[in-house]
């Protein structure tokens, strides 16, 4: 099968997330990373490059008018002001585009960079990396098949603990552009929030239609929210709440979902990723097991094979098979629902999504 050629934009060495998509894309060999502007910063860019073997280029401009006949692919794992930027010029330039979440800093680059998206005959998805885990899939379609009958509520929630304490004031780098507002555009609502709302979309099927948020910035002087609690109305009538916070002192990466219908329930939970728990109506419990991985059961799937489905999604698409995607309409709809919920906490009223 024919290797899709890939630049990558962002995710220079020394980073973390640039690396956990090189590793997704070299897992099913579905892709060839043959060059890169992994930096913004010039030097490091290009001693990024080198170390990777790749052309290296300064500017990902540069990178864009170089590379037109070499590279099918652009992946973009920059902070978040500059996703529109690249991602609309990778697309009018006939690039297919894989964008790290949340999709753009705000709303109105978000509107524009789908605007060109669905206009583009290239091909545009995006990383949401939950949706990849095989038992969150399992869960979506045992849902969709009326194992729990009608859903009534839904809760997510996703909590970490590394910004409990004001490591941005230290120079901490990721820290740096997550809380800076000219670059995030919201805090834990875009960073773990939008992935906690997606979430709830992709497993129930339904739109998120209304929100009420009480948002938080609990450390003293921070200038993004840390710490949020949302209420949810959903289509059908499904109401449901999410928690997102990244001054949980202590914790790593807890991420949930449980939905509850008529006839039971289902639950995900990150710490026990190749599980997912049913509960009939009487309370019983039964543990399903992931049997649908790279190895035997037993041999759980993680956080890079997770993003490595994502990545062999992406590669059915791009090269006309079929996959499920997390596509423009998703992206936009994740970035409604942080712009609701932030005009909610203004408005201290409920917003349309």
């Amino acid at each position: 099968m024919t290797k899709i050629k890939v630049a990558m934009v962002g995710g220079g060495i020394g980073g973390f997330i640039g690396e956990i998509h090189r590793m997704a894309m070299r897992l099913d060999d579905r892709y060839e990373l043959v060059a890169g502007a992994l930096s913004s910063d010039a030097k490091r860019a290009k001693e990024s490059a080198a170390k990777l073997g790749l052309r290296g280029y300064a500017t990902w401009q540069e990178l864009l008018e170089k590379e037109k006949d070499s590279v099918d692919c652009i992946v973009i794992v920059t902070p978040n002001d500059s996703h529109a930027e690249i991602a609309i010029a990778a697309l009018q330039a006939d690039y297919h585009v894989v964008l790290d979440k949340p999709m753009t800093r705000t709303l109105e680059e978000a509107i524009s960079l789908a605007a060109t998206a669905v206009t583009s005959n290239s091909k545009f998805a995006m990383t949401y990396t939950y949706t990849g885990y095989p038992m969150v899939r399992q869960m979506r379609e045992r849902i969709l098949n009326g194992d729990i009958g009608n859903i009534r509520t839904v809760s997510v929630d996703y909590r970490q603990g590394w910004l409990a304490e004001p490591i941005e004031n230290e120079g901490q780098k990721q820290a740096t552009w997550r809380t800076d507002p000219s670059k995030s555009g919201s805090g834990a609502l875009g960073d773990i929030g939008s992935h906690a709302e997606q979430l709830a979309r992709f497993v129930t099927g339904l739109a998120i239609t209304k929100v009420r948020g009480d948002v938080h910035s609990v450390v003293q002087g921070r200038k993004v929210d840390d710490h949020a609690c949302v209420q949810l109305e959903m289509e059908q009538g499904v109401i449901g709440d999410l928690v997102c916070s990244q001054i949980c002192t202590g914790e790593r990466n807890s991420v949930s979902i449980r939905v509850w219908g008529d006839e039971g329930s289902l639950s995900w939970n990150h710490n026990s990723c190749d599980a997912l728990t049913s509960t009939a109506p009487d309370g019983t419990e039964t543990i399903s097991y992931c049997e649908l991985n790279r190895a035997p059961s037993g041999h759980p799937a993680g956080f890079v094979e997770a993003f490595a489905n994502i990545y062999t999604d992406c590669a059915n698409h791009i090269q006309g098979k079929e996959a499920t995607i997390i596509g423009v309409e998703d992206g936009l709809a994740s970035m409604k629902c942080i712009h609701a919920v932030l005009q909610s906490q203004e408005s201290q009223t409920w917003q349309n999504v």
